[in-house]
């Protein structure tokens, strides 16, 4: 559970490091497009480790900055992002940690501002129907990095939907977030992204 904690989370200077491209273009382009018309977005989603543990739950996002891993009943642990920084709280052992939104893998989904062309390319697949977006600050192999997967959809906002995405740090520990019943541009209030402070004895959230 640590281990996909560390790999949603760990740091991954993007923007600071990376040396600066070309203006987006063609399926890049339209990754920033979606990005930046999306404002809020909910889904369910699994999270898989390389050793096929799962976990589910549901996820909320509001750009900027804001998002909230709400994971299934039993799950003593949450991850929220309240347009500062992201937490990680661990509510069966008291356990918060916080790092910059800018030094996630997931400030790429949270500042809809970033020029992807600086810090992002397109992974050439097989599937014509899919979008592969990697992020990664090559001069930098052991911040990891994270493939964004969209599927060509024409009701989907830029005509992408978000399927989930894949982090991969630089001992080769694998996370997968696989999205369903994504919902975009639906009113999210400021107040789900607020929780309790996790003490020792306190299970759930």
């Amino acid at each position: 559970m640590f281990r996909s904690r560390a790999l949603l989370l760990a740091p991954l200077a993007l923007v600071a490091a990376a040396p600066i491209a070309a203006q987006a273009t063609g399926d890049l382009a339209a990754v920033q497009t979606h990005l930046r018309s999306v404002e809020t977005m909910t889904a369910s989603f699994s999270q898989s480790d390389r050793d096929g543990k799962v976990l589910t739950g549901t996820l909320t996002l509001k750009r900027p900055g804001r998002i909230r891993f709400q994971y299934e009943k039993g799950v003593p642990i949450l991850i929220v992002g309240d347009g500062k920084a992201l937490w990680f709280l661990d509510y069966s052992v008291g356990q918060k940690q916080r790092w910059p939104i800018a030094n996630s893998p997931l400030g790429v989904l949270l500042d809809p501002t970033r020029d992807l062309s600086r810090f992002a390319s397109i992974v050439p697949g097989g599937d014509s129907r899919l979008v592969s977006v990697e992020a990664r600050d090559p001069r930098h192999p052991e911040y990891g990095r994270i493939t964004l997967v969209f599927a060509r959809q024409t009701s989907a906002p830029a005509g992408l939907m978000l399927q989930g995405w894949v982090a991969l740090d630089s001992q080769g520990n694998r996370t997968t977030i696989r999205l369903a019943n994504q919902r975009f541009n639906t009113p999210v209030a400021d107040n789900s992204f607020r929780f309790n402070e996790p003490r020792a004895a306190t299970r759930r959230n």
